[in-house]
């Protein structure tokens, strides 16, 4: 008999606290998301470890902060979201414990190469795709190497399907699910039945009306997954966990423009604001953890590695290189425990800086570099979208200019919150406070320097 719990990471591709019908007044429609939220833990200082996708996925494969590595960027084809072949992922520790583990969905953590392929990094089953983003109609996936097109099913619901399949073979035994839905991450599709009900309101553009639709199917299908749970008599003792990768986006303008209610935090998607990497979690394990709880502790994305060993009675790995995050555990439980409250941040294309768009949590206080104008090379975005489209098109990365080609503009002045107070980051206390800021700053520095002092010593880290 199987005594360990099975683990269920349900990972959504951003997408915000705003989102879920249970916080946005019903604008939504996710009531399984909503019914899953009383039925156990839901954090509401829960944040990733970027606000963009691939970092903040390596770094709750490792436990560590994304820099070390060398996940930093998310073009594809130049090859800065590649997690490092010298990092050990938590498929890797827990199938060592006995653990079937399986990756249904996007990847996005080494698209060219077959050392970076989810098989090589713990992953038994892998369905999906490896890179940033796909079509959800007839879309270009894999299984375990072998090229698919399937044609005539939405991918949210192929995904679903494969992941239904993979608990019910192993049912018998403990299981790792992660299911890295792509939804609501564009291109923009959903089923018409799904978009329909937004659209007829009048009360959205197109663009966020396909939007909600998409989140509507996922939901649906997450509804899915949770009655499979039920049939099989797993439900009591499988931790399932629903949280995104980082905040919505926001882009386009007028009629195409993705803006929407996401609980009036500042900034999205790209942005080390918190409405770019606050985020919803929701927990649910009936046999180990307190239901209809909320979590007010501060949790990081790196916490969840060494959190997921404890529930599983599994340990790090002696020689496991030093990880970032904590075993919150205790914390869940409502035992006694400690969270880690200082944190960091920070992402920019191409070669990292820390004058621009980073960030320190210190207990209350957060201080925010501004993001300070960026250098894109002409062409990236249009190889990007011809590599989803033709992913045998590269073979190997491709070059990019040396570091000294690369300018990013002088750091903005940095601005400073305080999160009890004003958790919206309206009111800038940095000319208030000039003490606090100069040493958080210094702070901010250290930290960037150690991780990126780490992130060059990856034998296969690219922009060194």
């Amino acid at each position: 008999m199987n005594t360990k719990p099975n683990i269920i990471f349900i990972l959504a591709d951003d997408m915000g606290y705003g989102d879920m019908s249970l916080f946005n007044g019903g604008l939504s429609q996710t009531p399984v998301l909503d019914s899953l939220t009383g039925e156990g833990i839901c954090l509401s200082q829960h944040y990733t470890s970027s606000p963009v996708c691939n970092p903040s996925r390596a770094s709750f494969l490792t436990g560590r902060y994304p820099h070390r590595t060398g996940s930093i960027d998310t073009y594809d084809h130049l090859g800065g979201e590649r997690l490092s072949v010298r990092e050990r992922t938590i498929a890797d520790m827990l199938r060592h414990d006995g653990y079937a583990t399986g990756l249904f969905g996007k990847w996005h953590n080494g698209t060219i190469g077959d050392e970076y392929h989810p098989n090589r990094r713990g992953f038994d089953d892998f369905f999906g795709f490896r890179g940033g983003w796909q079509y959800y109609f007839e879309p270009r996936i894999e299984r375990n190497g072998s090229p698919l097109r399937p044609e005539g099913k939405y991918l949210t619901d192929l995904l679903t399907d494969e992941a239904i399949g993979f608990v019910k073979r192993n049912r018998t035994k403990p299981f790792f699910l992660h299911l890295a839905y792509n939804c609501p991450h564009f291109p923009l599709e959903a089923p018409e039945e799904d978009i329909r009900p937004f659209a007829e309101t009048g009360m959205f553009n197109k663009n966020v009306a396909t939007l909600y639709g998409m989140i509507r199917n996922m939901d649906r299908n997450i509804g899915r997954l949770l009655e499979t749970l039920e049939k099989e008599g797993l439900s009591d003792n499988t931790i399932v966990m629903f949280t995104s990768d980082n905040g919505p986006d926001f882009g386009g303008h007028g009629e195409g423009s993705l803006e929407r209610f996401n609980c009036n935090f500042h900034g999205s998607k790209g942005l080390t604001y918190e409405g770019g990497i606050r985020l919803p979690m929701i927990m649910r394990w009936p046999s180990g953890l307190p239901s209809g709880t909320s979590v007010d502790a501060m949790v990081h994305f790196t916490d969840w590695l060494p959190t997921l060993l404890s529930m599983a009675g599994a340990k790090l790995p002696e020689d496991n290189l030093p990880v970032d995050g904590w075993d919150i555990l205790p914390v869940l439980r409502g035992e006694s425990g400690k969270v880690n409250t200082r944190r960091f941040w920070q992402f920019n294309r191409y070669y990292p800086y820390v004058g621009s768009n980073a960030a320190m949590r210190d207990g209350d206080w957060k201080l925010v570099r501004p993001r300070a104008p960026q250098t894109h090379r002409e062409g990236d975005g249009e190889m990007d979208v011809k590599l989803k489209n033709d992913p045998d098109c590269l073979k190997e990365i491709m070059q990019i200019e040396p570091r000294s080609e690369f300018s990013y503009g002088p750091p903005l002045p940095a601005e400073l919150y305080n999160l009890r107070e004003d958790p919206e980051e309206t009111n800038n206390l940095a000319e208030k406070d000039p003490v606090r800021v100069k040493r958080m700053q210094g702070e901010l520095e250290k930290w960037f320097e150690e991780v990126e002092a780490d992130r060059r010593e990856c034998p296969d880290a690219v922009f060194k």
